[in-house]
């Protein structure tokens, strides 16, 4: 049988959550010791299993939102190598300053732009009322109007990129699209078995 190894995260939990047993443990064996009716230990001890349980639950869930919506990308060598983990529904995300505000895209290398949502449009200082929605696409959700822009800026690591042209989408979306008209500004985009890495 292999060897188990633990990250020093993982160890962390282990511990707390064995200090946490030996609590409930302990509450029990003195409440037992006090003379204290049965029932009412045996109640206690449900509600420390019921917590107990759900820090479980709760820690669990936690770990799947962060490795989706939160990718840990990391940057090297001042700035000119970015690497991305895959997230556990299998697809990258990037946090880029657009027009000086973080934010979150899904790499979708099957799109030509990139594509804002509303919100995020409006975080990058983009006012609605400014736009010209003269342009269609069609999504999964129907065909919905498009407005072209020209960001002034978009940084990702040590890289800004000038005047990049994006397109807005009229309809909300879950999450900012980053197309093949950032990702060819890289000289070299690999995508792996677990990670994406950019290159400049």
């Amino acid at each position: 049988m292999p060897p188990i190894s633990l990250s020093p995260d993982q160890v962390a939990s282990v511990i707390y959550l064995v200090i946490l047993m030996i609590a409930i443990i302990g509450y029990g064996f003195f409440s037992a010791s006090g003379k204290v009716p049965f029932g009412k230990v045996v109640q206690a001890s449900l509600i420390w299993l019921c917590v107990f349980i759900g820090v479980i639950a709760g820690y669990a869930l936690w770990e799947d939102v962060s490795q989706t919506l939160l990718p840990r990308q990391a940057v090297f060598a001042e700035g000119s190598i970015v690497e991305v983990p895959k997230a556990r529904d299998g697809h990258f995300y990037l946090t880029l300053d657009v027009n000086g505000s973080p934010i979150s895209f899904v790499v979708d290398t099957g799109a030509t732009n990139m594509v804002l949502g509303p919100r995020d449009a409006a975080r990058a200082g983009l006012r609605a009322d400014d736009l010209v929605f003269s342009g269609w696409a069609s999504t999964a959700n129907g065909t919905v109007q498009t407005a072209r822009v020209i960001l002034d800026s978009v940084a990702l690591g040590g890289i800004t990129e000038h005047d990049l042209p994006a397109v807005v989408n009229g309809a909300q979306m879950d999450m900012s699209l980053l197309g093949m008209e950032y990702l060819s500004r890289w000289d070299e985009v690999t995508i792996g078995a677990d990670k994406m890495t950019l290159r400049r």
